[in-house]
């Protein structure tokens, strides 16, 4: 890494710390563009994270855990609204987007964005990896070492080390390489 890249990236770490609401890892990456939003609510990053250019960290009230060495690919989005943790060493590829509320579904008439949002806690483990573009619903569970593929859609709970793909996803496998009791 050169002096302006160290330069700009130390610049980068005291202005994330400056937010009231965010506790900051002493070591770890922050590319250009990452939003921190956490307006009432509270984000934790841990040591050793990285976080990539456009990052997007919003707690609407609630709050993210990131655990110790997490990586947050380009242009990821995180919403805290009921609270999200991230396990140790998790790997989150470009472009996912993990929630953690839905929206109440009213009677036809009724304006949708007038309705309160419903909280889902959503938790993701340790040692998971979830490919590019995927998307985890609120109030989902995705156990340690699970591995998630590009583009899927996980809205239910996965079990530790199973390998998961498709829309919505569907336990394939288990990294064990057992087959899953699913197929």
């Amino acid at each position: 890494m050169g002096l302006v890249q160290k330069i700009t990236q130390a610049g980068r770490r005291l202005r994330l710390r400056a937010h009231h609401g965010v506790e900051l890892g002493r070591s770890g990456s922050i590319g250009p563009g990452v939003v921190v939003e956490p307006g009432a609510g509270h984000i934790t990053i841990g040591e050793d994270c990285s976080l990539s250019t456009g990052v997007v960290l919003a707690t609407y009230g609630g709050h993210i855990e990131i655990a110790r060495w997490v990586f947050l690919g380009p242009y990821t989005a995180i919403y805290g609204h009921a609270g999200i943790t991230i396990g140790e060493g998790t790997l989150i590829s470009m472009h996912c987007r993990i929630l953690s509320s839905n929206h109440t579904i009213p009677p036809f008439g009724t304006l949708i964005r007038s309705q309160p949002d419903v909280l889902l806690p959503t938790k993701i483990g340790r040692d998971v990896w979830l490919g590019a573009g995927v998307t985890v619903l609120g109030g989902v569970s995705i156990g340690d070492g699970c591995i998630v593929g590009a583009g899927a859609v996980v809205t239910k709970n996965l079990p530790p080390g199973a390998i998961a793909y498709g829309t919505p996803a569907v336990v394939k496998g288990q990294r064990d390489g057992s087959p899953s009791s699913s197929i």
